[in-house]
């Protein structure tokens, strides 16, 4: 029975079985078809995308791919150079051969100075040197590892270094001052360019290898013409930098060439003829504003600040006493001293001062309770404007300056040139100070006095100027129209029209004779500057700047004159002058730095230059014994120097009245208690 209810039942499992079996093919079937399905879009999407990007952004991605393998690379442009009025060179470019590093893709520095060590030999300074140039720059501002390379070392570096990131060998441009110091302070020197510059700037030139851009002179003020564009090349390179092909190339625009109204022959003489003094030569085409020769003394070497100065060389500059990083035709300033008596007889004669009128010199003039003294304390009798110039009489100055008053001097010292700067493409230009009642009341907030009118009458007092203005103020003098100076000729050469003084001719005629008789009459203070020259005459003024007065201690000890002082508190020396007397051409202003004396120091190297300009042969001629006295005395000098013993009291140590570095007088000096008589020292 058993087995009869089994046998029935069978058939209806199977058909269950068969049933589910059925029902799972059919799932599976559909899931199948369901992921097949999906499986064909995604492969049709990934199809399409394909097809798009190679049919429509293929171009796009080819450029992509471009990037990576061709470089922009920036050709510098070469530098304008600096030529004289006659297209002699002043500063040109050579070509140097470097090897510079790029510290953001160079990776480790020192598997890499290892690798150039091989090649090119690194001293441990330049070692230092470029580590910390590493550690204190941007790191995508090249370092300078050598430079001047010879060619067998430059091929040497192309070839071994090749294979290194980051290691660049350059021809660049290496910018050359065939005159050296000559030159310094009116050109300049050019320098790598600072992190902050290129920030400002946002060229991508200036991080170019040993890229170079102005510092100083005439190379910062005038960069912008110099620089020139920057060309480009498209080049194929290898992941590591190597070029393979070049593929496009747009040449650089070099800079202008820049011609300036300096004579380069005259220059060079001036400096030569200067030798160890710290000076200042400036001469002045009357016609035409020329500025034919500016030169400062003791200068550098431009070539060497063009690379890197040694730090030996920069302290030693810094700490000489004669300051050759100061350009003084520009920056210096100086008491006029008697060289400004010119500017006080043109307001006199302005004021209705009679030229027969005058006065009696016993050698000193009351006013109060105080003396002044004339430079000549026997005094020089009666004196007018015939003989005032020529004796250069400190009493007749005192007595009209004090008549006329210090506003109506103020305005004549401006309308010569006196206390403005000019359109100069120089790095800096020193104002000094025309003072007058308003400006000490602005200064100091108290009233002018008549004593201080005095101590300007002379060129004395608060009053001070650069040679280049000294050199103006004689040009207009000599022309009578306000001389504009120029450093840049222009293309057309034209000669510019300068407005009149409004100074009546019969004023300037008097004055310039008074010049004239400084020089040429027996009577006068400057016989040193006579012209050898057959047929030229020079007229000129003789000038010396009190530094500091000799104390009535240092006279009970013995000291009388002002050579006796140290170096550094001798008085200035200056002259102006002018020639030829009967057609002026040339203006000249000379300051010897604590010269002691305008006539006897200064003069005679106006003559000189000035002699130069009419007669060059003979003026050469005469430089030979003087540079061989110039030799001796600097040799006499440095045995002295090294057979001294060391001195007993520091500088430092002593009164403040006597310390050297108290006696410099920068731009915005102050002159102790305004209300405080000065005793003058003129021309001796």
């Amino acid at each position: 029975m058993s087995s009869g209810v089994r046998s029935g039942r069978e058939p209806r499992d199977d058909r269950r079985q068969v049933s589910n079996e059925t029902n799972r093919q059919q799932s599976f079937s559909r899931r199948a078809f369901v992921l097949g399905g999906g499986m064909a879009a995604i492969g049709t999407a990934l199809i399409g995308r394909m097809t798009w990007l190679a049919i429509f952004d293929g171009d796009q991605y080819r450029l992509a791919s471009e990037k990576n393998r061709v470089q922009l690379r920036l050709i510098p442009p070469r530098r304008g150079w600096i030529v004289d009025r006659t297209g002699k060179p002043l500063a040109i470019n050579k070509p140097d051969y470097r090897l510079e590093l790029l510290p953001d893709q160079v990776g480790d520095i020192d598997i890499a100075l290892a690798r150039v060590r091989q090649v090119i030999p690194i001293s441990w300074d330049d070692e230092l040197r470029i580590r910390a140039d590493i550690a204190v720059q941007p790191s995508y501002m090249p370092v300078e590892i050598a430079r001047q390379l010879d060619w067998p070392a430059f091929a040497a570096a192309n070839v071994q270094l090749s294979d290194m990131s980051g290691l660049q060998p350059v021809r660049a441009f290496a910018r050359v001052y065939p005159d050296a110091d000559h030159f310094a302070h009116l050109l300049g020197y050019v320098g790598a360019p600072t992190p902050e510059q290129y920030k400002q700037q946002k060229d991508p030139v200036l991080i170019f290898p040993g890229f170079r851009i102005g510092k100083d002179g005439i190379e910062r003020s005038a960069d912008k013409a110099l620089r020139g564009t920057a060309g480009a090349r498209r080049v194929e390179v290898t992941a590591r930098g190597k070029v393979v092909r070049e593929l496009e190339t747009r040449s650089d625009t070099p800079g202008e060439t820049l011609k300036l109204t300096i004579d380069r022959d005259l220059q060079s003489y001036t400096a030569r003829r200067l030798g160890d003094n710290s000076a200042s030569v400036i001469v002045i085409d009357c016609e035409t504003g020329d500025v034919l020769t500016m030169v400062s003394m003791p200068a550098y070497d431009p070539n060497i600040f063009s690379t890197r100065v040694p730090s030996a060389l920069w302290k030693d500059l810094q700490e000489n006493d004669h300051t050759p990083l100061l350009n003084k035709s520009a920056m210096g300033l100086y008491p006029p001293g008697s060289t400004f008596k010119m500017v006080t007889a043109l307001a006199a004669l302005e004021a209705g001062i009679a030229p027969d009128s005058g006065v009696r010199c016993t050698g000193a003039y009351r006013l109060g309770n105080n003396t002044w003294h004339c430079h000549s304390r026997r005094g020089h009798g009666f004196v007018d404007m015939h003989t005032a110039l020529p004796k250069s009489c400190d009493i007749y100055f005192y007595a009209y300056g004090r008549e006329i008053g210090i506003d109506a001097i103020a305005d004549m010292a401006r309308r010569l040139g006196l206390g403005q700067k000019y359109d100069l493409p120089l790095a800096g230009q020193a104002a000094g100070i025309v003072p007058d009642t308003a400006w000490k009341q602005k200064r100091y907030g108290k009233d002018w006095n008549v004593g201080e009118t005095l101590n300007t009458s002379i060129g004395q007092g608060y009053l001070i100027a650069n040679p280049l203005q000294l050199a103006v103020m004689t040009a207009r003098i000599a022309s009578g129209r306000a001389v504009m100076p120029r450093l840049i000729l222009p293309q057309d050469k034209a000669t510019p029209q300068f407005a009149s003084l409004g100074i009546p001719d019969d004023h300037l005629a008097l004055v310039r004779q008074g010049m004239y008789d400084v020089v040429n009459a027996g009577i006068g203070t400057a016989r040193a500057a006579r012209s050898p020259v057959p047929g030229v005459t020079i007229a000129g003024k003789t000038g010396t700047a009190q530094v500091r007065r000799i104390s009535a201690a240092e006279r009970r000890s013995g000291v009388k004159r002002n050579e006796a002082l140290p170096w550094k508190q001798r008085d200035h020396a200056l002259f102006v002058a002018f020639a030829p007397t009967d057609s002026p051409r040339y203006a000249v202003s000379v300051i010897i730095e604590h010269g002691i004396a305008g006539g006897r120091y200064a003069a005679p190297i106006a003559r000189d230059v000035l002699t130069y300009l009419f007669e060059p042969e003979l003026a050469m001629k005469a430089l030979g014994p003087i540079e061989a006295k110039m030799r001796a005395d600097r040799d006499a000098r440095e045995r002295l120097a090294a057979a001294a013993p060391p001195p007993a009291v520091p500088d430092t140590m002593m009164p403040s009245w006597l310390r050297t570095d108290n006696l410099i007088l920068p731009p915005t000096f102050e002159i102790g208690d305004p209300d405080a008589p000065v005793e003058p020292r003129s021309d001796t």
